[in-house]
């Protein structure tokens, strides 16, 4: 039974299981004592839950989770990411990561089901009502998970926290970040056994889930704690926080011993579900498939039908087919990651790569992936009969990057997004689209394992050997990754995670961040795989590059109108040599700051004009400054030591503050 999962508005459109449900009063018209005793109230509750996982939302005008990396080096929007931007980061005054309301809402399931459960005196089905309870564990498991991401070190709370000042302030204490990934590990486990196999219905989770997020929180700290040995964002790291608190007196930690349990547990969970599942062999069907049924590859998907009332759609596709637009374009950096097909980088190619003049040079000979991702001239936006090679309302082929559009509908670095087009011409380019969108895929796992294999071994095992190879060859790559690595120069490589810290990694490492990048392009991983290993530091006065503009393709630009049949969708580019004139007006980079189309180099006033500069303060993101005055001992007394929670390393305890060194 496939595990694809038909999300609608909150709970109004579940499997026919909650039927009954559905029809029952309101939850607040129901009796507390009287809730939560059947199969079907159990089911639709842990229903409730799966909004919260990544996906295109219904009804959104934009390109969904294809847009996520633009908070990385892989993609650009048409705004900087601020992330990256010195004076741009501060301290709120309220809200922030420091949030309890999806922890409090897992809890209360688990606390009320699970006693049930154990006593017999829940109605339906055992084996059913133990894999919902199984949900509720993974779900606790997914918000900590958020929390370990953003915050660190984080209260855990297992239970409902009375409304009164001294259970909040106790239940504020937080705790070191490899306790909360422990904690994290142990709700796998406990999903991982309730969780059946084959769910209770074709929309649910599988223990498989469970397994394969468990092998990415124990990777994320495993290596979290290995790269960020010897600072403050490390438990027992000196200046770390929580050594001023009284009740973390007693903490200790051996920091190599939890390293290397952490990366055992990512290998083990890994492995479950790397030998449970090929991969699918038409990589680009994952994406622009309307059902993933037939994919065993797709351990979870989310699936969307306009004909529902409401519908449950989304507008993927139509920004893709329009014109390769959305508002995402994927940078130089990302391109130059790709091998060529025969597994050398392009360095190391000869006369084999073309360069980057043009966008078939640019794609010529290279790794497969490429072309499945990145659109290029010719390529079939949707299934019309009678159009030439360029873009006439979103029909026909693609012609050009739209990279003078309104920020809706552009692509600010050249490099148009591919990654979920289909040309099926319903589902654009201003129609409902109902592609499905992967949430969980057995490719991270053949990823996750080769790293925490690697990072705890120096070397790579069978399995490793052997995942590497069959992700290349699905990709129709030269399975040699040997080669590569012997072929690799760090020195002439654009990646950033060519370097954890200040430190260059070797090219063994850096080879399998490289497959990890390309194949999990445009999915969301790159930040939380940047901010993890490390490898932001050298992110300074960084331009982010989009294609190659003024050696071939400005030409594509000649008229606002090129194409055919007087369509207007480009501006003609308008170039202010910035240097010289210091005027706005411009919408392109102009070509005394290189060949390159640099987006945030177009006009003076952008926050991002000077390039991207990374604070290592912001490795971690800052706790708001009210719920500190909410948990003193006497509110509005200016002092916060008395409060159970400190702040992370490098900001202040101050509305509107800077991180330390900005």
């Amino acid at each position: 039974m496939k595990k694809n999962i038909l999300f609608a508005i909150g709970m109004t459109a579940l499997a026919c299981s909650c039927n009954d449900f559905l029809d029952r009063e309101p939850l607040d018209a129901v009796p507390v004592e009287k809730y939560l005793l059947s199969e079907n109230d159990l089911a639709a509750y842990t229903a409730g839950l799966y909004n919260s996982l990544p996906s295109h939302q219904p009804g959104s005008y934009n390109i969904g989770v294809f847009a996520t990396d633009n908070n990385s080096d892989n993609q650009a929007a048409s705004s900087p990411q601020t992330l990256f931007v010195n004076g741009e980061n501060r301290v709120a005054q309220s809200g922030g990561a420091w949030n309890f309301s999806e922890i409090r809402s897992a809890n209360y399931f688990i606390n009320r089901v699970r006693p049930l459960l154990e006593a017999g005196e829940l109605g339906g089905n055992e084996a059913n009502n133990k894999h919902y309870l199984g949900e509720a564990y993974f779900f606790r498991a997914f918000y900590y998970a958020n929390k370990l991401d953003s915050l660190g070190d984080f209260p855990i709370i297992k239970t409902t926290i009375a409304d009164n000042y001294e259970a909040v302030k106790q239940a504020s204490q937080r705790r070191p970040r490899n306790e909360v990934a422990r904690f994290i590990i142990e709700n796998l486990d406990s999903a991982y056994y309730f969780m059946s196999n084959t769910p209770p219905a074709s929309n649910r989770l599988t223990k498989d889930c469970a397994a394969l997020l468990k092998s990415r929180v124990a990777l994320f700290e495993g290596t979290w704690e290995k790269y960020h040995k010897g600072t403050a964002r490390v438990p027992g790291g000196p200046g770390w926080p929580g050594a001023q608190k009284d009740y973390l007196k007693g903490f200790t930690i051996d920091i190599d011993a939890e390293i290397k349990y952490f990366l055992g547990e990512a290998k083990k969970a890994a492995q479950i579900v790397a030998d449970n599942y090929q991969l699918y062999g038409n990589y680009p069907a994952l994406f622009n498939s309307n059902s993933l049924s037939s994919m065993p590859e797709a351990l979870l998907w989310r699936a969307y039908d306009a004909k529902l009332t409401p519908s449950v759609n989304h507008f993927v596709v139509g920004y893709i087919q329009r014109n390769g637009g959305g508002n995402s374009g994927y940078t130089r950096s990302m391109i130059n990651t790709y091998l060529m097909q025969n597994g050398l980088p392009i360095y190391a190619a000869g006369p084999d790569y073309k360069g980057d003049r043009t966008y078939q040079d640019v794609i010529d000979g290279r790794d497969p992936r490429l072309a499945y991702n990145t659109l290029v001239p010719g390529d079939m936006l949707t299934e019309k009969a009678g159009m030439t090679e360029a873009i006439i309302d979103g029909a026909g082929y693609y012609y050009r990057a739209p990279i003078t559009e309104m920020d809706e509908n552009r692509c600010p670095t050249g490099y148009s997004i591919k990654k979920g087009l289909t040309t099926d011409p319903s589902q654009g380019p201003t129609l409902p689209a109902t592609t499905a969108c992967v949430i969980f895929r057995a490719a991270e796992a053949y990823l996750n394992y080769m790293e925490a294999d690697y990072e705890l071994n120096r070397s790579l095992d069978a399995n490793s050997q052997r995942y590497w190879k069959a992700i290349r060859e699905r990709a129709g790559m030269d399975t040699d990754y040997e080669k590569t690595i012997r072929n690799t120069d760090l020195t002439k490589e654009i990646d950033l995670a060519r370097y954890s810290g200040n430190d260059r990694v070797d090219a063994t490492l850096y080879n399998i961040r490289r497959e990890r990048r390309v194949e999990l392009a445009a999915e969301g991983f790159r930040l939380r795989d940047l901010r993890r290993w490390c490898a932001l530091d050298k992110m300074q006065n960084y331009q982010v590059e989009g294609f190659n503009l003024w050696a071939e393709n400005y030409k594509r630009y000649a008229t606002p109108d090129a194409g055919i049949n007087g369509q207007n969708f480009d501006k003609a580019l308008t170039v202010i040599d910035l240097k010289e004139a210091g005027t706005e007006g411009a919408n392109v980079s102009a070509k005394s700051d290189g060949d390159y189309l640099l987006p945030y180099r177009v006009i003076s006033s952008n926050i991002a004009y000077n390039g991207y500069n990374w604070n290592p303060n912001r490795y971690l993101f800052p706790i708001a400054f009210d719920h500190f005055r909410l948990t003193t001992e006497v509110e509005g007394s200016g002092d916060y030591t008395s409060s159970p929670i400190y702040q992370n390393p490098g900001w202040k305890i101050e509305t509107n503050s800077l991180p330390e060194g900005e």
